[in-house]
């Protein structure tokens, strides 16, 4: 009995030293976290509450800024933007890499290469892939003048990144193309857990590949959807790069994102403040959606 309580003292001994081994590892990395998170988190926090031109002394006018962010007409336009930017981005991308991901999943060989091949655009710097749909968008040399020259009917005078009508869906399906294969690697990976057994038994009860893919696949891949929804709800708040490198919001304001906007007020502006207040408003909105995807997730992750 002395020997077996002996035993258990030792080792109780060695796991609690391993664990204060390992909090010391994390202490830098939470200091890190502490310095490049937390503290831009509290500064931006305080100068919501000011008038700041980023140079010199704040001054503090409380509330002022979220005043007059909840009456100006152009943060609405811009967040109005950014909802069809969601929008666009919850069923196009989702859509296409739940298909190409559900497809790809029945091919047994090559499966890894054509994985490559559609993940490569993701792996693409934005300004690279801004460029080239920029060429591929012109007007004069892209894409619809090679459709006008093997006759299919364009019209006239079309300029997909410079009328207000579809600049924001055409810069938003060039996100689109660069985003699709990263979630359709992310779904396929999904996929290939769900147990084959079920599938072999839906195919027993007469299931065609749609109902399979309703019943089985859907299904199986849930808590991967729900993550893929919130990520891309997120990411959609914080679209900059691709509006920013072609349209800088134009033209006349129809790009204008919450993000553009923004920057246009910290560094054109000069108006840190006021932009500090959009930024925390922003992560207001994504709490609340995080804390939607823990609700959903205590669920159960059931359809």
């Amino acid at each position: 009995m002395g020997d077996g309580t002996t035993y258990r003292r030792g080792a109780n001994s060695i796991v609690a030293a391993r664990a204060r081994f390992g909090l010391v590892l994390l202490v830098p990395f939470l200091a890190l976290n502490v310095i490049v998170i937390v503290g831009p988190s509290l500064a931006t926090a305080y100068f919501s509450l000011t008038d700041w031109t980023g140079v010199g002394p704040a001054q503090w006018v409380g509330l002022d800024n979220y005043r007059r962010l909840l009456s100006e007409a152009e943060f609405y336009a811009a967040l109005a933007h950014n909802l069809v930017w969601t929008g666009i981005h919850l069923t196009v991308p989702i859509g296409i890499a739940l298909v190409g991901a559900a497809m790809l999943a029945r091919i047994r060989r090559g499966r890894l290469v054509l994985r490559l091949v559609y993940f490569l655009p993701y792996t693409v710097a934005s300004v690279v892939t801004a460029a080239i749909w920029q060429d591929l968008l012109d007007p004069e040399r892209g894409i619809l003048t090679l459709l006008s020259s093997v006759g299919v009917t364009v019209p006239n005078g079309l300029v997909l990144l410079g009328e207000q009508a579809t600049a924001l869906p055409s810069v938003a399906m060039i996100n689109v193309w660069a985003l699709w294969g990263f979630l359709l690697v992310i779904f396929l990976s999904a996929m290939q857990g769900i147990d084959e057994s079920l599938y072999e038994a839906a195919r027993i009860d007469g299931a065609n590949a749609v109902r399979e893919f309703w019943h089985v696949t859907l299904p199986g891949i849930f808590p991967t959807l729900v993550f893929v929804v919130v990520i891309s709800v997120m990411w959609s708040l914080l679209a900059f790069d691709y509006v920013w490198i072609i349209t800088q919001g134009g033209p006349a304001g129809a790009t204008e994102l919450v993000s553009t906007l923004m920057y246009r007020e910290a560094f054109e502006r000069f108006d840190v403040g006021y932009a500090a207040s959009m930024g925390l408003s922003l992560t207001l909105i994504s709490a609340f959606v995080t804390i939607g995807f823990v609700v959903v997730r205590r669920k159960g992750w059931s359809v």
